[in-house]
Formats: structure tokens, sequence, C-alpha cells
């Protein structure tokens, strides 16, 4: 008997809990499963989001709660759901209803044919303009930097079998970017593409700040460019003072007038200490994903289970 699980991180959604569930619960009518289980995972909301998820617990036996002490992160509200989900199959799904329920049977459609992996393409956004540049720039220039490949324009929006969500709980860092692990894990896997809807209701939750964390946890997850960028600029640096050196050295036995002035030594200082800078930045966010990881602290504190 065949069991599909759906994960659903929910934060501050009191507007959207009702609707998403309504059109998920409609949506998984319609599939060819005889078991099914709904795991709802709150960030940490201080908003009516958990009073109304418990209501739903009330009347349908497959919904399922997981409730955080604090906010700890989407990325960990994935990552604690697809740890307790049972399911052949799992979906991940945003309850702003922007990644439509409805095309779970669209995804199912390519995991009966052997895909292990069917992620959702996003043909276009209903955002403003700059955002959807952001985000654009952004996964072409993880594609391009990652030492794996990494899908452009996907999301956390997927179906998974078991056997991958096997995978992807079995490692254990903290600073976590699904969909880049999604990719590093391989098994057959497939794109479709879709129109991505406008939040349904509320606010939307991803704010600049997180976004900006979010692209950091990846580029620096899944690449090691930035290292050897610093190494590049330390090159590019020392070929200019080895050429600068013998053109002074010219200079001076030439007896060539050279102006004298403290105007290039301040720019010169000043470009060398920005490219440390630069350097240090980045040899310090690999240390503090290490640091990170040594202490060893739980990924996130769970407050309330309900139903499990």
């Amino acid at each position: 008997m065949e069991l599909i699980s759906l994960v659903i991180p929910v934060f501050f959604e009191e507007e959207n809990i009702k609707a998403c569930y309504s059109r998920v619960k409609t949506a998984l009518q319609s599939l060819p499963f005889q078991k099914q289980e709904i795991i709802f995972v709150d960030d940490g909301s201080k908003d009516r989001t958990l009073p109304l998820l418990k209501e739903i617990v009330n009347i349908d036996s497959s919904v399922k709660i997981i409730s955080f002490s604090r906010n700890f992160g989407h990325q960990t509200a994935v990552t604690a759901g697809l740890k307790r989900c049972r399911g052949d199959v799992v979906v991940i799904l945003d309850a702003d209803l922007q990644d439509p329920p409805e095309f779970i049977s669209t995804m199912l459609t390519k995991w009966r044919e052997g895909y292990k992996v069917v992620y959702a393409v996003r043909t276009k956004r209903k955002e403003n303009i700059a955002k959807r540049l952001a985000y654009a720039g952004f996964y072409r220039i993880l594609q391009r930097l990652s030492d794996i490949p990494i899908p452009l324009d996907t999301g956390d929006f997927c179906l998974m079998d078991k056997v991958v969500v096997q995978h992807l709980n079995s490692m254990p860092e903290r600073n976590r970017f699904v969909r880049g692990l999604r990719s590093w894990v391989g098994f057959r896997q497939v794109g479709i593409p879709y129109e991505r809807d406008r939040r349904r209701a509320g606010e939307v939750k991803y704010t600049l700040p997180k976004l900006i964390k979010l692209a950091i946890d990846g580029l620096f997850s899944f690449s090691q460019f930035p290292l050897r960028l610093t190494t590049l600029f330390g090159l590019i640096v020392s070929s200019l003072s080895f050429v600068g050196g013998l053109i002074a050295v010219v200079l001076k036995y030439t007896d060539i007038y050279t102006p004298r002035g403290w105007t290039s030594t301040l720019v010169i200082v000043f470009f060398l200490g920005g490219i440390q800078l630069i350097a240090i930045g980045i040899i310090g966010e690999y240390v503090g994903r290490i640091y990170d990881e040594v202490k060893q602290r739980p990924q996130y504190v769970v407050e309330e289970e309900i139903n499990f």
C-alpha cells in the first residue's frame, strides 16, 4: 500500500492555512494513493497559524504538525519534515500556494516513469521585476560557479522518491541548501516547466536578508570558486607589483623624471587593503561554516509534535 507524504513549512501563514489544506486535500483525492500524510512544519509562528493547524488535525487524522520552539528558517523546516515523513514518495510544497498542489499529479506521472526526483522549473514568476532579476541572476551565477550542475530557476517545490529522501536525511550538515543537496545525490532527475502563481495572501516571508543568506549558503556549500578567486586576486596583484617594480627600477637608472606624491601610494594601499579584506571575508565564510558544523548543535528544537 503506497503512501504519499507532503512536507509543508509554514511561517506566519494564518491567512493561507485553510485554503492550502483545502487545495492539497482536493489534489490528493485525484491521486492513486490509498494512504497519505500531510506534515505541516510550523517555523516558530506567533500568529494563529498553529491554532488553525490544530483545528485541522481534529478533523483529519492524516495531518501532522511539527512546531519549532522558535524560527529556525525555511530550509531547516523542510529538513525537519523530511526526517519525519514515511512516504514512498515525498512532495515539498510551500503554504502560500505560489506552487499549485494540482501540479503534483503531473510530477507523479514522471515518478511512475522511473524518475527519482521531479522538480518544478519556473518559466514565469508573478513578482516585481527587481526580484525576478535577482532570482534569475542568482541561479545563473550559482550554476556557473557550482561544482555540481544545479538546474536553473528551480525552488524546493519537487517530488522525491523515498530513496532520495533517505540519502538527504543521512547528510549531517547544518547550513542546508535543499535544492542543491537534491542535485548532489544524483539518481534520475527531470524538470517540468510551470508558471508560478502570486502569493495568495499575507506578506512575503523571504525578505532580502533571508534571500541573501540563502544565496550565500548555496554558493559556499556547493562551490570552491570563492577560495580560488582569492588565489587569483593574489596572483594578479603579485604580477602587477612585479611589473611595477621593474618599471620603477628602469625609471630610476635611466634618469627619467618620475612624479612624487602620496596619491598613487594611497590608491595602491587602498587597493591592496580591499583585496586583503575580500580574501579574509571569503575565507571567513568557509571557516564560519566549519565552526558551525564542529559545534554539533541540533539543527532545530521541536516544542510540540502532534499526531505522529
